[in-house]
């Protein structure tokens, strides 16, 4: 599971200090514009959470095949991208919440085997129900990465009635349940600047270790070839949760050539997505090396998918999105988050 660095602090509106004479107004506005952002896309999520166990097919002697799985998919995008947009408030205020839906399976079994796949326990979350729902389509290096693990159990559907009902009831039910406890938990809590801010920075930092980890059969969304679709919700969530900052940024001296620089980097990388059709990664090189790609490698859709994001996501290179982020930050007086 990627994890951004955001944080939400639990201090109330009110509380906030006014240090380096910010305006007020425009800063409290911003929070308010991500925290409204932010409930809506939980509410999406627990909704999205509670259609995929409502679509599961009911228990039956034979379980269940592809052909009744639509309904799961449909509703299992929806999820992903409500969680991805708001991934990184998620992480923090809810470590365990978010593990639990979260995590990968490699992560899962890092901690001891899963031999039952459909009862809610250990192996959890969308990426456990995602593994099952499209377990007759997982892309041959991701087969070949996980079976390389200790304590590794191959995917399948439910084969009967007792599975069918675990899968429906334990599993997708377990996802529900954590789905709605994460909306109602984050209802009555409030943001801080620099948790509202910096966490994008950090969001959008992540987007290159998102490509980079395909590589190696690692991404997020892989047996649902969905990791690229991930992507481009972290990087609109990420543009939603920016112009909530705009009007303060743009009040400062020297705001608006900042501000200019940050969203022709959300359209670089933007551009760089809409040029990929689907929601895959595109295929990696078979040859391919991070540390020393060839110009060939780096020509595919893949090299060139690599090498836009190792620049927009790395702050040390002047003019690049995050680090135009990371100087609009400053310029707000935005404090660091603590490590």
């Amino acid at each position: 599971m990627i994890r951004s660095s955001l944080t939400l602090v639990l201090l109330a509106l009110m509380g906030c200090t006014n240090d380096n004479d910010k305006p007020m107004d425009l800063e409290a506005q911003a929070i308010l514009d991500v925290k409204a952002l932010t409930g809506a896309e939980l509410d999406a999520l627990a909704t999205a959470a509670a259609a995929i166990q409502t679509a599961a097919p009911a228990a039956d002697a034979d379980g269940w095949t592809s052909a009744e799985t639509a309904g799961m998919e449909a509703a299992w995008v929806d999820a992903r991208v409500a969680y991805e947009r708001v991934e990184g408030a998620i992480a923090v205020l809810f470590p365990g919440l978010d593990a639990a839906t979260d995590e990968r399976y490699d992560g899962f079994i890092a901690e001891g085997p899963d031999e039952d796949l459909f009862d809610g326990d250990h192996v959890t979350g969308v990426h456990a129900i995602e593994r099952i729902v499209w377990a007759d389509r997982h892309p041959a290096y991701v087969v070949a990465f996980e079976s390389s693990l200790p304590d590794y159990t191959p995917a399948a559907f439910p084969a009967d009635a007792a599975q069918s009902a675990a899968f429906k009831n334990d599993l997708c039910a377990r996802l529900s349940v954590d789905a709605a406890d994460m909306r109602d938990q984050f209802a009555p809590l409030a943001l801080d600047s620099a948790a509202a801010f910096r966490g994008v920075i950090g969001s959008m930092a992540e987007q290159y270790e998102k490509v980079a980890l395909a590589s190696t059969g690692e991404d997020e969304s892989r047996y649902a070839q969905h990791t690229l679709g991930d992507m481009r919700a972290n990087l609109s969530g990420g543009a939603d949760i920016f112009a909530a900052f705009n009007p303060w940024l743009v009040s400062l001296e020297g705001g608006e050539a900042v501000d200019a620089d940050i969203q022709a980097g959300f359209a670089r990388v933007e551009a760089g997505y809409v040029a990929i059709a689907g929601d895959a990664i595109p295929e990696v090189p078979p040859d391919w090396n991070a540390d020393a790609p060839s110009e060939a490698d780096l020509a595919t859709p893949y090299g060139q998918l690599f090498t836009l994001l190792s620049v927009e996501a790395d702050p040390t290179i002047d003019g690049s999105l995050v680090a135009r982020m990371t100087a609009a930050a400053d310029l707000l007086g935005i404090p660091q988050l603590p490590e």
